[in-house]
């Protein structure tokens, strides 16, 4: 064997190792924001915003399955242009409002649907407008979301309610995330690269929370 033809081997082997490294780190990267926690009768299912329908849809089937006597959902902040469409008497249905839909169309009675106070812009203030609410519950609160955001959410929670009351994160089952395989759609490439910048921020001390 010549000597050129002794480095395109090399060349190649190198490149095929490289890639295979690569692709494994790849998935390292999307299975390690997904965590989930052991279900227990809790106080209350909480739907984050976001990921429209389907972090509705896992907090119907917990519901149905008898984890919680209610779900709650979170008014997001309204911004400029809503508040202009109300103050021209134009209602449009905002996420909360098509979540409540997709509750009460999955079998959760609206007697069972509430809604924690304030007006969150993010997923850090809608941590502790959850907290608040649930603050003297000596049971936990279940918080569903989708799988890329899970991880952040349960070190958001930790980290700005001491953990008080206690926190079962789940992510729903109808999230079409692929944690080996994410790199392969472009809203989850973007969506793993802002829940790495919110673990990075909150890792540094400067905590920023978009609401996802």
């Amino acid at each position: 064997m010549g000597r050129w033809l002794r480095w395109g081997v090399g060349l190649l082997a190198l490149a095929a190792l490289v890639a295979v490294g690569w692709r494994l780190f790849l998935k390292g990267l999307g299975s390690f924001l997904v965590v989930e926690d052991r279900l227990e009768p809790s106080i209350a299912i909480v739907v984050l915003n976001g990921h429209l329908p389907f972090r509705a849809m896992e907090a119907a089937e917990l519901y149905r399955a008898g984890w919680a006597p209610q779900v709650v959902l979170i008014r997001s902040h309204l911004w400029p242009e809503d508040r202009t469409l109300e103050e021209l008497g134009i209602h449009r249905p905002q996420e909360w409002d098509w979540s409540r839909e997709v509750l009460i169309r999955l079998g959760v009675p609206p007697s069972a649907i509430r809604f924690v106070d304030g007006r969150p812009r993010t997923t850090d203030e809608e941590v502790q407008a959850i907290a608040r609410a649930f603050s003297d519950s000596e049971r936990p609160v279940i918080i569903v979301t989708s799988k890329y955001h899970t991880r952040r959410v349960r070190m958001m929670w930790n980290g700005l309610t001491g953990g008080r009351p206690r926190v079962i994160v789940r992510a729903t089952r109808y999230d079409r995330f692929e944690p080996k395989a994410w790199w392969r759609d472009r809203r989850f490439a973007l969506a793993v690269a802002r829940e790495y910048l919110g673990l990075f921020h909150y890792w540094l001390g400067m905590p920023i929370g978009v609401t996802e």
